[in-house]
């Protein structure tokens, strides 16, 4: 599997920041400061075959530059800031290589904020921040990053985490992916964006607050979590998840398991999510093994009936995916995901994976068959990491993915995929 920075849940909690408030020689101003990020360059490439239309073939550059800044005000206080070259989702700036040419690409200040830390094993974050929460990506060093004004607190005793937040503004009306009905081509896509309907009466759905509870305890080996969270007026929702890890004689076992229940608010009312749909849940299921040089990976997933809306990242840990194909956003879906790796080398390591998700939805590109269909989305893809030293990481990755209706039998999407990615930390 890739590794990338992502950071949600409470390991998000300090990012970086840079300040001064009077003159002084640079070495004594630098000295309380901590700087850290990563640099990724990404090529993707896909050949796409729609049944009844014309092939498509996709080339683009894509970057993303993550530098944190991090200053000490006093003993209790610090200062943190991110800035992100990238895309205005703070995700990738992606430059289609085979219609345009090289181009430049905008900075942005993703965080601001400062850190309390005079109570005793308190955390409190106040100003423009990541949404630490299960539904959200707080930091990715190669996806959007979904961000708010607030203030966060985080307390331990204990075994026990808990954590409280408030947000009045947030960047959830371009950051993320609420939905994912673009597989189903003949049918209406939907993604954050479509939120700002959600919220009614043309107010932007970056406007509605965000409230959030959560609750992470240690029981010997188990990590357990329950987490709540509101968007006023859009949807409220909750989640349960416990993962533990162990060793048998020698192999490394885990297990990770998570309920997610979404419910709309009865004035949020588009596309997909409607009165009479607008309650959506989710199982997910992961189990590992790893002995010597070989892992193994699996993963499960399932929707109901109304679509197992329940993330606002496709990244985020209410949801699962492999490389394109993905559980969320589908009625009644049954997904799976099988990884199997050997770690070749100390630093290279080869995978073969294999996803798979069957749902319901509306009739594919090409059919003719009732919109209620049973929909089959699968891919396969080999995988290469190469860690040519420990903050220098690339990958490439190949293969196929192909969206069909299993009964009428028509193939709705054959495409053909390549990425070569490159990331280096400091």
């Amino acid at each position: 599997m890739k590794k990338i920075v992502k950071m949600s849940l409470v390991a998000a909690v300090a990012v970086a920041g840079l300040t001064t408030a009077n003159a002084k020689p640079l070495e004594e101003a630098i000295k309380d400061v901590d700087v850290s990020g990563t640099v990724v360059y990404r090529y993707n490439d896909a050949k796409t075959k729609n049944t009844g239309a014309a092939s498509t073939h996709g080339q683009t550059n894509n970057y993303k530059i993550g530098l944190n800044l991090s200053s000490k005000v006093n003993d209790d206080v610090k200062l943190n800031t991110r800035f992100i070259v990238g895309d205005a989702d703070l995700g990738f700036a992606s430059l289609n290589s085979a219609t345009t040419a090289d181009g430049s690409v905008g900075v942005e200040l993703s965080n601001v904020y400062f850190g309390y830390t005079g109570i005793k094993n308190t955390t409190v974050n106040v100003g423009k921040q990541g949404l630490t929460t299960p539904w959200t990506v707080a930091i990715d060093s190669d996806g959007n990053e979904q961000t708010g004004t607030g203030i966060l607190a985080l307390s331990t005793w204990g075994p026990v985490t808990v954590a409280a937040a408030y947000f009045n503004q947030t960047n959830l009306d371009s950051s993320g992916t609420y939905t994912s009905v673009d597989h189903d081509n003949n049918g209406a896509t939907a993604n954050i964006n479509a939120l700002n309907t959600l919220s009614g009466n043309g107010t932007n759905a970056g406007a509605k607050d965000v409230v959030t509870l959560g609750a992470i305890a240690n029981v010997g080996p188990v990590t357990v979590d329950a987490w709540y969270l509101d968007m006023a007026d859009i949807f409220d929702t909750y989640t349960l998840g416990a993962k533990a890890g162990f060793d048998v004689s020698g192999v490394q076992l885990g297990a990770d398991v998570r309920y997610t229940s979404l419910s709309f608010d009865t004035n949020a009312a588009v596309g997909a999510v409607n009165a009479t749909n607008d309650d959506h849940d989710m199982l997910k299921l992961e189990l590992s093994a790893k002995a010597g040089i070989v892992d193994a990976l699996y993963r499960f997933a399932k929707t109901d009936k109304e679509g197992g809306i329940v993330t606002l990242d496709n990244d985020a840990t209410t949801t699962t995916q492999g490389w394109s194909v993905r559980a969320d956003g589908k009625n009644d879906a049954s997904y799976h995901q099988f990884v199997l790796g050997v770690q070749a080398m100390d630093n290279l390591h080869v995978s073969a994976n294999y996803v798979t998700v069957e749902y319901e939805g509306v009739a594919l590109q090409g059919s003719t068959a009732a919109a209620t269909n049973k929909n089959e989305d699968t891919e396969i893809y080999a995988q290469v990491v190469y860690n040519m030293s420990k903050n220098l990481m690339t990958y490439v990755r190949f293969g196929q993915e192909e969206r069909k209706d299993k009964i009428a039998g028509t193939k709705a999407e054959d495409d053909y995929k390549g990425r070569l990615q490159i990331q280096y930390s400091f």
